[in-house]
């Protein structure tokens, strides 16, 4: 029965973004079998009736790849998930939202704002979806030279449908084409963008800190065979738990989580504290802000913050126009609670003093 669980999974489909990709597999599904049906009559011929199968299939492993990456998820870190051994709790990051620890390989997502696992649920549902193509608008031309007195009724809206369903059929191909490139990268390295990301990061950490260490990724098993087996299984389930996952010979089981709380702490000592003197709405593109902060507001689903005259604001990067950072909203230390987000540069001055100790702040520290 429906409940309010479904009521969310139904409101997925309410965006712009799949809206679009249902409409585009609907045209052109819809158009190619039109198109089979006028010039391949699949009751004619065996090659009609496999090219019309063959048509059914692409469009219904479309729709259920789709839907299977769209509901099914990724998986969840269970609420107030604890590791076995408490001593591990030092190898791990604690999430302030969940009230929880973040297992291996997870990350908290500001849109299901859950702990949500390496995508080994429906990771393989992604590069499948390529299927999507050529395939689905092909026009077999045999039927009209076998019988040259065959007279098809296919006119100029005919014509501009099928030419306007062929160019969304390529430029899907391309888009898709794309995704499945960047998708089996992910399942051969056995590494998903935000630990390539991280592992970058550790590479500048090393080298601006100038140490002897080494970080070597734990999760790649160094085979991509075997990287691949991990995801297509003849069960249809990925392999692992989404907590618990083998490591490559002499690696950490938490390796990557190490690593993580080192650049976490190292994110501390280089963070500039600013204050702000400006109030700033939040807005994505402030209008009173300035020509160029409105025209060069960051392009990413990243939040922005807002803030009132006298804020402190912890920055971590920055643009030309725009910083972003840690907004603290009480004066707790490195246990206050903090907001994150984008803020306009021109609202803030960068505090010549620190407000706990009266010291000068110092915007790069080498020391730990």
């Amino acid at each position: 029965m429906g409940g309010p669980g479904s009521l969310r999974e139904l409101r997925r489909l309410c965006h712009w973004g799949p809206l679009v990709a249902l409409a585009v597999v609907i045209v052109c599904s819809a158009t190619a079998i039109a198109d089979a049906v006028l010039w391949y009559w699949p009751l004619d011929t065996a090659g009609g009736s496999v090219n019309f199968i063959m048509l059914l299939n692409w469009t219904v492993m479309i729709l259920y790849n789709y839907f299977n990456a769209m509901f099914v998820g990724p998986g969840y870190v269970p609420l107030g998930w604890t590791p076995e051994k408490s001593q591990d709790c030092m190898y791990l990051q604690y999430c302030k939202v969940c009230q929880s620890y973040k297992a291996p390989r997870s990350h908290h997502c500001r849109k299901c704002n859950s702990n949500e696992c390496v995508p080994g649920l429906n990771n393989d549902a992604f590069p499948l979806q390529v299927s999507f193509g050529w395939s689905s608008v092909k026009i077999d031309m045999s039927a009209a030279k076998r019988d040259p007195r065959t007279i098809i009724p296919f006119g100029l809206s005919a014509f501009a449908a099928s030419l306007f369903a062929l160019g969304l059929a390529l430029g899907t191909t391309i888009a898709v084409g794309m995704l499945f490139i960047i998708q089996m990268k992910v399942i051969l390295t056995n590494k998903t963008s935000i630990e390539s990301w991280i592992e970058e990061k550790a590479k500048d950490r090393i080298q601006y800190y100038q140490t002897d260490e080494t970080f070597i990724f734990p999760y790649d098993t160094g085979s991509k065979w075997k990287n691949f087996k991990q995801v297509f299984t003849w069960s249809g389930i990925p392999e692992g738990d989404g907590l618990d996952w083998p490591v490559r010979e002499g690696c950490h089981r938490y390796s990557l989580t190490i690593e993580q709380l080192k650049q976490k702490a190292d994110k501390r000592v280089r963070s500039v504290r600013y204050r702000a003197i400006e109030d700033y709405s939040g807005v994505c593109c402030p209008v009173t802000k300035g020509v160029k902060t409105f025209f060069t507001t960051p392009c990413t689903e990243e939040p922005r913050i807002a803030l009132s005259k006298g804020d402190l604001i912890l920055a971590t990067r920055g643009l030309k126009h725009w910083m972003y950072g840690e907004k603290i909203l009480n004066s707790a230390g490195d246990g206050g609670i903090r907001e994150r987000g984008w803020f306009p540069r021109k609202c803030v001055e960068k505090c010549q003093y620190d407000s706990e100790t009266d010291q000068p702040v110092d915007g790069e520290k080498k020391s730990r």
